[in-house]
């Protein structure tokens, strides 16, 4: 995949910089992330650390004029007063760096990237030492960061790896971060799900927004009652694209409303007659338990996030 734009370029050639230099940023929570920035009445960023992990403002000193106006040209950074901010971020995973939308991430098309991500790249690891047919075809459905076509696509080398999103940010990102890993077998594409692509998958992974968003972005809602809406679409609309032994993975969120999991009863039907063999864990029982004082979440005793894995036997 190589890169188009000259701001992407100059996204990239950060990126490389940042790497080389052994920058290294575990993206927490939002809470987190905010709880942390409280601390300082008045959050200047000392090093790029500051500026691309925790989002904090900075004072131009901290670049050379060349390169500030170069990032700014990029739209990598913008000026607020007298002082600066980053558009992005850039996290740590498996010592590769991925770049994503800065904190917070409250625009529509912001592109997301945190715990849930390491969660998700722990999932496709496990599947990928399980797995010991050949993988010619894989993808990822809303691939947001790419991290998860960049985790596939190095560990298969012979793969065509396949990231398709609806957010042009994300496709943008992906593209960076898959050059940034040398994962040159990942091609980006815009796509609603898989209605713009085209065959069968030996391995489909998604990672949806399964939140219950009262605003309703796209990169944290799920839609439905409780946020399930999308996952169980991903399910409906991949199980028909998957090759003879080939396998979907699932790692997405459920509110679970008196002791019940919304998620797991729609699919059921989706993959009961035999034709499949399926698995379904509970990573984690209780992620997001701040999203329980909001209105849409007034049922729901709890979130858990969890791995749905299904291959195709028949």
């Amino acid at each position: 995949m190589s890169l188009q734009e000259t701001s992407d370029r100059t996204l990239f050639e950060l990126g490389k910089r940042l790497q080389d230099s052994g920058y290294r940023f575990i993206t927490p929570t939002p809470l987190t992330h905010e709880r942390v920035c409280q601390r300082f009445a008045s959050p200047l960023a000392k090093d790029l650390r500051d500026v691309f992990g925790w989002s904090m403002p900075f004072a131009s000193e901290l670049f050379s004029a060349d390169e500030l106006g170069k990032l700014e040209q990029a739209g990598i950074i913008e000026q607020q007063g007298s002082l600066w901010r980053s558009n992005v971020r850039w996290s740590t995973l498996n010592d590769r760096l991925f770049v994503h939308s800065a904190f917070p991430t409250t625009a529509n098309d912001a592109v997301f990237f945190g715990p849930d991500t390491y969660r998700f790249a722990r999932a496709i690891q496990a599947q990928l030492q399980q797995r010991f047919a050949p993988i010619k075809r894989a993808v990822d459905i809303g691939c947001g960061s790419g991290a998860g076509a960049v985790i596939m696509a190095r560990a298969r080398r012979e793969a065509e790896v396949l990231a398709v999103d609806i957010n042009p940010q994300a496709l943008r990102m992906t593209a960076v971060n898959a050059e940034l890993a040398g994962a040159d077998n990942v091609s980006a594409y815009h796509s609603d799900l898989l209605a713009s692509v085209e065959g069968e998958f030996d391995l489909i992974i998604a990672n949806p927004p399964y939140m219950n968003d009262q605003h309703q972005r796209a990169y944290r809602h799920g839609g439905g009652a409780l946020g399930e809406g999308l996952s169980v679409r991903i399910v409906r609309e991949a199980l028909p694209r998957l090759t003879l032994g080939g396998t979907l993975l699932v790692y997405t969120g459920v509110a679970i409303q008196a002791g019940q999991d919304p998620f797991l009863e729609a699919i059921k039907p989706l993959v009961a007659g035999g034709r499949y063999a399926w698995t379904y864990e509970e990573l984690d029982p209780d992620v997001f338990g701040e999203e329980l004082v909001k209105p849409e979440y007034a049922l729901a005793e709890r979130i858990a996030v969890v791995v749905l894995t299904v291959t195709r036997e028949q």
